[in-house]
């Protein structure tokens, strides 16, 4: 008798995909960029230390920190629709 295995695959299309992504940046001075903290322990450590890089190194005007409730549920979308609105490009990160 031969043996059969199903796989399923997990993953799921997303619905509400931006029709258009927005281009590459040119470059980081004069730049906002956003840091959405999924709530997991350091990642606020990590954030600040890189937010001083990005500022002091590649010359960014402004860094918005802005942080979800719990590591398990997804950004709010009043919280994407602000960083959307305010910045250039957003870091969505992870600690431990």
């Amino acid at each position: 008798m031969e043996a059969s295995m199903r796989v399923l695959d997990p993953t799921a299309p997303c619905h509400n995909a931006p029709q258009q992504l927005r281009r590459a940046l040119d470059g980081l001075a004069g730049k906002t960029i956003g840091f959405i903290d999924n709530a997991k322990p350091n990642f606020n450590n990590l954030v600040d230390e890189l937010a001083e890089l990005l500022v002091n190194k590649y010359h960014v005007a402004k860094v918005i920190k802005r942080s979800k409730f719990t590591p398990s549920i997804p950004a709010s979308g009043k919280l994407i629709d602000e960083l959307v609105a305010e910045c250039d490009a957003v870091i969505a990160g992870s600690g431990d």
